[in-house]
């Protein structure tokens, strides 16, 4: 094989050589005579070229390189000589800086002997008068920053295709996968499978293996909008949607061993590896009702309180909403009892008039109870839903701070066991007596306590430093959520009263036409009603309402029902 022919290669160099930018101010102490051998292992290597050009490019031109070489080094080398006798004449301290102003007129006195252009020896004036803290450049520290800039960044992306579900059963939820993780087989994976009760598994052993993460709640299989409409579909598929994306974009989670074994599982899927909580139970319970351990990290110390008095706000006020969303269907069943009732009563009615409008009344009573019952589970749907779920959501954070909480209980009963260890080796090297056993003993169990305290101290300072960004991604995200939310319990409620009124109003002109004097429009007034005639037209028109000039948006419904999130925004500096 001919090595001349690769670009790597030593005694071959192609193109400019990686050293040529680096600057020869190089200081020399005791340099021997050109004549005379070195014993020093480094004597063989002549200095280095600070031409552009190759050594020697052709067998000719080798004899003519190496002569210049040993030119300059007999040039540099007399250079250095009588530097270092003015070096050794002078006091120490600051002459270092005249030997660095007198080195170049030596060196240039001889590149002009060995024939150097002009422009050549400019480039190596102005290399030289260089400040001496830009020496370490030769190091090509600029290369080493731009390969660490140009390292791959690691991605997850899933994405749910279709939502399959069989009645009240199972859902099952088809996804792709892509990413250039290396721990993968391969960097895409088509039509993955998983049920939702899969998911849970996952979701539990991912809170359960990463204490330094907060894992979002896995949202419901079902939905208020009732299985099988369309509404619900839409609102199941963009949550898991919306709990995949955080889960593969979080740093901690997609590097999770089990998300391999998730994704690439071919028969269903079950945790391979079954984590559990650092406490659980009755001693769980116990260690809550002491004091928090002392923190170092005010911002994760006053979070816990704020987060645990969220789930218990989210929980009571999701129980009241339920409470009035029975209440509100509850009304729409009585409205169509009503209705149905008093369509009854034309029957026995004699006037025609009264007669009509017990019948169209009692229509409209009806559609008035049905609308109602639908404002009910739109109120279920907007806000009873998201409340529930924001409230599991907060109990994983504060169990997640929790587990911090006993974290560092841990780390302390380690420093008072490696101090309790210590003072024992202390206390056996001070006695008379000392048997090696005891010694051999003693030294094992200070050296135990000693690795278990430093594990949980740089545990402890990963776990504090990824749950303080954690906990500002989560409050953002959080209180993104609950504004959309709310935003869309209020469009649907005012979307349902509009649609209410309109409805009633329908009915108005049947009251009015019972008879000729106005039916009960009157209700008791003195003025005649051809004088005092209101205006029989319907206050929701398709431009808005007839008391506002403010035109009605034709998408606010298809917004409200749409079940899409907005992007959240984090915070800069995080």
């Amino acid at each position: 094989m001919d090595y001349s022919s690769l670009p790597n290669d030593p005694d071959h160099p192609v193109g400019s050589s990686p050293w040529n930018s680096s600057p020869q101010t190089t200081s020399h102490f005791g340099t021997p005579e050109p004549g005379s051998a070195s014993s020093s292992p480094l004597a063989k290597h002549s200095v280095p070229s600070t031409d552009h050009s190759p050594p020697y490019s052709e067998d000719g031109d080798q004899q003519d390189g190496l002569d210049r070489r040993q030119q300059r080094a007999e040039d540099t080398t007399s250079a250095s000589e009588g530097s270092t006798q003015t070096t050794l004449d002078r006091p120490p301290g600051p002459p270092l800086n005249g030997q660095y102003q007198q080195q170049p007129q030596h060196t240039q006195q001889g590149r002009q002997q060995a024939g150097y252009p002009h422009h050549q020896q400019q480039q190596q004036q102005q290399q030289q008068q260089q400040p001496r803290s830009n020496i370490p450049s030769r190091y090509h520290t600029g290369a080493r920053q731009n390969q660490r800039q140009n390292l791959p960044q690691y991605k997850l992306q899933a994405k749910i295709t279709s939502l399959e579900r069989t009645g009240r059963k199972d859902p099952v939820l088809r996804f792709d996968v892509h990413t250039n993780l290396p721990k993968f087989r391969t960097t895409q994976f088509r039509d993955v499978q998983r049920t939702h009760s899969e998911f849970a598994k996952f979701a539990d052993h991912l809170i359960s293996a990463n204490p330094e993460a907060f894992v979002p709640a896995l949202p419901p299989p079902l939905t208020a909008a009732g299985v099988g409409t369309a509404e619900d579909e839409a609102r199941v598929k963009a949550s898991m949607q919306r709990w995949l994306n955080y889960v593969c974009g979080n740093d901690v989670l997609m590097r999770d061993e089990e998300m391999v074994f998730f994704i690439e599982s071919d028969a269903g899927y079950s945790p391979v590896v079954r984590m559990k909580q650092p406490a659980t139970g009755v001693r769980r319970k116990v260690i809550k009702q002491f004091a928090p351990p002392p923190d170092d990290t005010p911002e994760l110390h006053d979070a816990r309180p704020i987060v645990k008095q969220f789930y218990l706000g989210t929980m009571e006020t999701g129980q009241k909403v339920d409470r009035l969303v029975k209440c509100r269907r509850a009304l729409g069943l009585a409205e169509s009892d009503l209705g149905v009732k008093l369509g009854q009563m034309h029957v026995q009615e004699t006037h025609p008039g009264l007669g009509g409008a017990y019948r169209k009344l009692g229509k409209i009573i009806q559609t008035s109870g049905d609308y109602h019952a639908a404002q009910g589970t739109a109120e279920a749907t907007t806000l009873g839903d998201p409340l529930n779920y924001h409230s599991s959501d907060a109990f994983i954070v504060k169990e997640t701070l929790t587990n911090r909480h006993i974290l560092l209980r841990d780390l302390i009963s380690a420093q008072q066991a490696t101090r309790n260890k210590l003072a024992a080796a202390d206390r056996l090297k001070a006695s008379s007596s000392v048997r090696r056993e005891k010694v051999d003993e003693a030294i094992s169990a200070l050296d135990e306590a000693r690795s278990n305290e430093t594990f949980l101290g740089q545990k402890t300072q990963r776990v504090t430093a990824n749950l303080l960004h954690e906990k500002r991604r989560w409050f953002a995200r959080t209180a993104a959520d609950l504004r959309t939310s709310i935003r869309e319990y209020v469009l649907r409620e005012i979307e349902a009263e509009r649609r209410t009124l309109a409805t009633l109003e329908s009915v108005r002109p049947d009251v009015r036409n019972i008879d000729a004097s106005g039916g009960l429009s009157r209700l008791g007034r003195e003025a005649h009603p051809p004088i005092r005639r209101s205006s029989m037209a319907s206050s929701q028109g398709p431009r808005g309402d007839a008391w506002s000039g403010v035109p009605r948006r034709q998408d606010g419904l298809d917004r409200s029902i749409s079940g899409n999130f907005p992007p959240v925004k984090e915070e800069e500096g995080e």
